[in-house]
């Protein structure tokens, strides 16, 4: 498919495309429509940046227009279900912007807002509803939404769903959905869990894959810096500053919400404008520094995993890792913030000892190795060289063996003392013969004779008293 216009999509869904200046279809969206135009189900596998929005979200409207039915109170009749706040915002607009000239209703329930707003927004009932899964149940359980009206249900970034721990309220979801609908599944990856959780949700779902599961966009240049933990804040600035001329805008993933903090202020620090988009954060922050970050106002952002997928802004040129994740899968969703829309990105990785690991397990699951540079301090082995662990305790900790010594290559003692004297002899020093040893008495029998002196002294202590009850100290009354 050459065009949008082959896919027979109502008037006002292709003007509005005409308006998006949509002309070409991308393979997930060509593979896609026509199957979920007919009321397939569709199990997708597409990297993110692919235009998977758009092959559900089009599809969709051509139904409902081509169906009308009054809306209910209290319900809707698209439900999508994503990760993240920012992704949810992105959907909706998405969704708004291709149905502009459709007359539909569409709302938003995430978490990080009042729910008020949501609740009044839901009152007479709306077309689509996107929410992410912790805010849809609370709305249910609050009696405000009933989701026994819903025709089509969307899952997007399902994967991520389920290293975010979602899974278990997507099941919930489902439990309360009418099982007559029409379900579109879609994930970067698909790991088992992921395929269990689709093989319960979908009917005959028809498959579509564009990409090799957990690749890598072609048009990354990717490579690997090897550093050292206290290094890491330096680097960054000197890449930044390194590539200022050919970086439009930079993304930085941090593993934490404290680190990305400590890198907003070590940057600002080097006189680098930076802002930081956490969970931590409110909505209406987080909201306004993606809009500085999208118009150009801020160059500089950094994140953490909750928004690897939650961010589509054209125009990110580098993407970098200052932490290596320790899922593998998540270093593939971070780089696809770049090379967005046929554009070209770079991605840029730290890694410090203790990720070398981490490391090993992405190379192993893009099934290729990513060219390196070292610029560790000291006089580092080769990388290829490392191993991916920490080193073996050493088993004797104590003074060598006999046999373990070695001697020095002039057959000199190994210690003398400054006066020449050996160690040995050093140390002796004359020992006060306890009270009534005998001259010929060995240290063995000193110490044996001790050691009997203080058991009977013990048994002594130990012997039995008469209480006044008749019975010994130390039984007890029977």
């Amino acid at each position: 498919m050459t065009s949008f216009q082959g896919f027979g999509l109502a008037e006002p869904l292709a003007r509005a495309l005409a308006e998006e200046n949509y002309v070409t279809p991308t393979p997930i969206q060509t593979q896609t429509i026509p199957i979920a135009i007919e009321g397939r189900d569709v199990i997708g596998i597409a990297q993110t940046g692919t235009g998977k929005t758009a092959a559900f979200a089009l599809p969709i409207l051509h139904r409902i227009m081509a169906n009308r039915t009054p809306l209910e109170k209290k319900s809707c009749r698209v439900l999508v279900l994503s990760p993240t706040r920012e992704l949810s915002g992105q959907i909706l607009e998405s969704f708004l912007a291709y149905g502009r000239h459709a007359r539909i209703s569409a709302t938003l329930a995430i978490g990080g807002v009042p729910m008020g707003k949501q609740v009044r927004a839901l009152q007479n009932g709306v077309d689509i509803l996107v929410a992410t899964p912790g805010r849809l149940l609370d709305l249910v359980r609050g009696n405000a939404l009933r989701l026994n009206k819903v025709d089509f249900l969307v899952l997007d970034e399902a994967d991520r769903m389920l290293d975010m721990g979602f899974i278990h309220d997507i099941r919930q979801v489902v439990a309360k959905l009418p099982k007559e609908r029409q379900t579109l599944f879609f994930s970067a990856t698909m790991p088992q869990a992921i395929a269990e959780l689709a093989g319960q949700m979908l009917r005959n779902p028809a498959s579509v894959s564009v990409t090799p599961q957990a690749s890598t966009a072609e048009r990354i240049v990717q490579r690997v810096i090897h550093v050292d933990r206290g290094a890491k804040p330096a680097m960054l600035v000197e890449l930044l500053k390194g590539e200022s001329e050919t970086m439009d805008r930079a993304l930085i993933f941090t593993r934490t919400k404290h680190g990305a903090d400590k890198v907003v202020k070590s940057l600002l620090k080097a006189g680098i404008p930076a802002e930081a988009i956490h969970g931590n954060k409110s909505q209406n922050q987080r909201e306004r520094v993606l809009a500085a970050f999208r118009q150009g106002a801020i160059r500089t952002l950094i994140a953490t995993d909750i928004a690897a997928r939650g961010i589509d802004v054209d125009g990110i040129s580098h993407v970098v890792n200052f932490d290596l994740p320790n899922i593998p899968e998540s270093y593939v969703h971070r780089i696809g913030r770049t090379a967005r829309a046929g554009a070209e990105g770079v991605a840029i990785s730290f890694c410090d000892a203790d990720e070398r690991a981490f490391l090993r397990d992405i190379e192993k699951l893009i099934r290729a190795q990513i060219p390196s540079t070292d610029r560790r301090t000291g006089n580092p082995q080769p990388v290829a060289a490392e191993e991916h662990h920490r080193p073996r305790q050493q088993q004797n900790r104590g003074r060598p063996s006999q046999q373990q010594r070695r001697p020095r290559p002039d057959g000199a003692p190994r210690q003398q003392r400054p006066d020449g004297a050996p160690r040995q002899q050093q140390a002796q020093r004359p020992q006060q013969r306890p009270q009534g040893q005998s001259a010929g008495t060995t240290s063995n029998e000193i110490t044996g004779v001790a050691f009997m002196q203080r058991g009977a002294r013990r048994a002594d202590d130990r012997r039995p008293q008469r209480g006044e009850n008749g019975e010994t100290a130390w039984r007890r009354k029977s």
